[in-house]
Formats: structure tokens, sequence, C-alpha cells
């Protein structure tokens, strides 16, 4: 009718997660994939310390333990042992399937964007039957937001400065949880504009902005 204003519906969502301590708790596997790794080489890798610094790239662990010219070897067999000692101990993360699924509900695509080697990121989601709808490996920080853009994602959840980093070049949301090695603090102040304490609070969140 003349005159009458048009209301489109919203539009589903597109959501981007981040996958290492963010979705999976990965600490026990990449701890037995490195302890593998030095077993093998006989270089000595302190895992412990190794699983406190997860995010970044896995070249740049490896420079703390290996001369640079060994580093692209030495990556690839990490990622080579990797499906036989890191799937099976990792574990997902508290609401990370819910979270997932919640975005899909809504009829939205939930997509992982990590830095990790994309086959063995696959591995790990259906491990433990999490499906999102497009799996994008080898993305770092601001590279991040080549897929999100690609993607049309809205929001990025992640749990690393270096994913709010990705979010804000994207122009998506950057919804953060302090799960990894970066708190609370540190991620507010890289720019995040929304932190819930863990992703069993997305599904709620993610309802409370479609009705807004």
């Amino acid at each position: 009718m003349a005159g009458m204003a048009i209301h489109s519906a919203p539009q589903p969502p597109t959501v981007g997660f981040d996958l290492d301590m963010t979705l999976v708790d990965s600490r026990p596997g990449i701890h037995a994939a490195f302890r593998a790794l030095s077993a093998e080489t006989g270089v000595w890798i302190d895992a412990d310390l190794a699983i406190t610094r997860l995010g970044p790239p896995l070249e740049q662990e490896l420079a703390h333990w290996f001369p640079d010219e060994l580093i692209q070897e030495m990556g690839d067999r990490y990622r080579e042992i990797y499906p036989e000692y890191a799937i099976a101990p990792s574990l997902a993360l508290p609401g990370a399937r819910e979270a997932v699924e919640a975005v899909q509900e809504l009829g939205g695509r939930a997509i992982v964007v990590t830095a990790k080697h994309e086959p063995n990121a696959k591995l790990h989601l259906a491990h433990l039957g999490i499906a999102p709808d497009e799996v994008v490996g080898w993305l770092w920080a601001e590279a991040k937001a080549e897929a999100l853009r690609e993607h049309g994602a809205s929001v990025y959840v992640g749990d690393h400065i270096g994913d709010v980093r990705g979010a804000r070049v994207a122009g998506a949301l950057s919804v953060a949880v302090p799960t990894g090695p970066c708190d609370a603090d540190e991620l507010r102040g890289a720019g995040a504009d929304v932190i819930l304490d863990d992703l069993t609070a997305f599904p709620d969140w993610l309802r409370s902005r479609a009705r807004s």
C-alpha cells in the first residue's frame, strides 16, 4: 500500500570462530605433538611453555627451538605427526558445539577461521562433532580478515588479541573469550567489542543481538 513502510527481515548472520582455545582446548594434543617432535629430533622443546602461547602460526613457536634453516622442515614434520598425537587428547571447550549450532539455528552460517593447518583443523572438528559450514586455515591475525570478508562474516569470535585485530580489519564485530592466553583486560585493550566469559554465554548473546 502507498505510504506503508516496508521492513525487510534481518539477514541471517555469518559468524566466524577461531579454533584453538576458542572452540577446542588443543593444549593436551599440542603438548603431545611437541613432545613427539622433540623425541624424534633430539631437540629440547618445552611443551609446557609452548602451550601457554597458542594462537600465532606454528613457525613462530618452532623458532624458539630450531634454527631458521630447519623451521620449514620441522613445521612440515610436526603437521605430519599431528593427527597421530594431537586429535584424540584435545577436547571441545564448554559451549563450543552449542555456539556453532546457535548460529545455524538462526539460519546463519558458522565458519572457522584459524592459523592452524587446515586439514588438521578439520580433523579436530570432525572428532569432536562440531560441524561448521566452512573451515579456512593458515590465516593469522589481520590475515583472517581475508576469509571473514570473503564469507561476509559480521561477527568473529576468538580468544587472542590477534583475533581481535582480524575482526577489526574485516569490519566485523569482535567477540572475545578469555579462554586462551589473553585475559579480558588484554582483549579489551586490543579493541574487542564484546567479552564473554566463555562460549556458554554465546547463544543467548547471539539471540539477543538477533532480536535487537
